[in-house]
């Protein structure tokens, strides 16, 4: 991927997410509250380092930007409120862009649905690929 490219996509993922990535002091608290740490191979606090260093081209072809659980625990241990669920909901929302179309149609959902399914578990997966 072309620097030009990596920058691109850099300034998107920054202007959609709203978050100041220079704020991280790399704590590890964010990471550390993750309910899904496990299942990411990349946590929270690294996220935000990724896209500050730039390293943007790891981060679209990683599984863990559909691991988060968009919970914001990780906001709430951060002590700069740097927001990481907000930058891996920004790079999992370009990737989504560049695969185009619709990929979650209404009428799919009931056949997906078990008795477990809590509400906001829909309205989330609608708020992020509808887009």
């Amino acid at each position: 991927m072309l620097d030009s490219e990596i920058q691109s996509y850099k300034d998107i993922i920054l202007e959609t997410c709203g978050v100041n990535t220079k704020k991280c002091m790399v704590c590890g608290k964010c990471s550390g509250t993750c309910p899904n740490y496990d299942a990411m191979e990349y946590h929270p606090h690294q996220f935000v380092q990724m896209v500050e260093n730039g390293e943007i081209e790891k981060l679209l072809t990683s599984k863990s930007i559909y691991a988060c659980l968009s919970c914001f625990a990780c906001l709430e241990r951060c002590p700069r409120q740097v927001e990481p669920a907000k930058v891996i909901e920004a790079v999992r929302n370009v990737v989504e862009k560049a695969r185009g179309g619709n990929h979650l149609e209404p009428e799919d959902i009931p056949a997906m649905l078990d008795s477990d399914t809590p509400q906001q578990l829909l309205v989330s997966e609608f708020r992020k690929y509808r887009k």
